[in-house]
């Protein structure tokens, strides 16, 4: 992969815990331009669905989530995703808090109609909900500047709704079943449109199912890492709607291991390194494979980007650390 819009941050730095497996730490030169996607998605939800001042969302000092988990971002891209990762950092947070018995149903209801059949449809209406006006301007920002990408970004954005709603309806009792809806529910597709977008990348048709499964094991890494870092949020979360379980690596752990919170802790770090050792390994068997087309490979290089950045934003941003 080229790099035309970050540089390398010195490890000296910034901590990793060794979950890192040696990826290095890039960062987008443009970060005023995540800002200020950031800061105009939470105004619009502010505004169209509910207040979330003083929201703990992709930003975070001196890291912000997008520079450093999409490095190679065109710039006039930049701003596009922020807002649409805001967008979904929103959303999940929002899908946290439900008492699953009372609202789950009919607020995933809302974000279905969104992100459902008429993913691709820009027209609003006097009857359309507050969520699918945000959607349908995302889709329109996104179509002004590279329709084609837009529309796989939006597919595979409005798939990622439908699945993940269902992840969450109830506890998993093992570590392995929980892993692969882990993979769904930390945004395999979501993140799948937002680096195609992002970057212009293209995957071929005959190459998609096979660059899924390549990215599979980073993706389960992504998941675990923010399981580890995200445990205290998604607890309190787990708590104030009244749930007796946690979607969560720590949770299923330590049921199903009847183990400490500690030592759960610790299992999860040795899982995360396991998977990050195995999509290094992937990306390096394929980085001069020519069989497999450009894109492809600058797609998984650029999942093995987001792990490292991902861990860092984890370790340092206020969206996990309040509680």
């Amino acid at each position: 992969m080229e790099f035309n819009y970050s540089q390398e941050i010195d490890p000296a730095i910034y901590k990793t815990h060794g979950l890192d497996e040696g990826i290095p730490l890039r960062i987008h030169k443009d970060q005023h331009l995540e800002l200020n996607g950031a800061l105009r998605a939470q105004r619009d939800w502010t505004k169209h669905i509910s207040n979330v001042n003083d929201y703990k969302g992709g930003l975070g000092n001196p890291f912000t989530f997008i520079c450093v988990t999409v490095p190679e971002c065109l710039p006039d891209r930049l701003e596009l995703i922020s807002y649409a990762n805001e967008f979904a950092f929103l959303y999940d947070d929002k899908m946290e808090t439900f008492d699953l018995k009372k609202s789950f149903e009919k607020e995933t209801t809302k974000m279905l109609d969104a992100f459902g059949d008429e993913a691709l449809d820009l027209r609003v209406s006097s009857k359309s909900g507050p969520e699918k006006r945000l959607q349908a301007q995302m889709l329109s920002e996104m179509m002004a500047v590279d329709p084609a990408r837009a529309v796989t970004s939006m597919k595979a954005w409005a798939r990622f709704v439908q699945l993940a709603s269902r992840t969450r309806s109830s506890p998993f009792e093992t570590l392995e079943e929980y892993v692969p809806s882990r993979v769904i529910d930390a945004g395999e597709l979501i993140w799948f449109g937002t680096l195609t977008f992002g970057m212009a990348l293209t995957i071929p048709d005959d190459e998609y199912e096979i660059c899924m499964e390549m990215a599979r094991s980073g993706y389960a890494a992504l998941g675990l890492t923010n399981d580890l870092f995200s445990w205290d949020k998604e607890r309190h979360d787990a708590t104030e709607a009244d749930l007796d379980y946690v979607f969560n690596a720590i949770w299923v752990i330590m049921k199903e291991r009847s183990v400490s919170e500690t030592e759960a802790k610790k299992i999860c770090c040795f899982e995360i390194k396991k998977y990050v050792s195995m999509f290094k390994q992937t990306v390096e068997e394929t980085r001069n494979n020519h069989c497999l087309s450009r894109d492809l490979r600058a797609y998984l290089e650029a999942v093995l980007y987001s792990i490292s950045g991902n861990l860092v934003w984890s370790i340092y941003c206020p969206r996990y650390h309040e509680y």
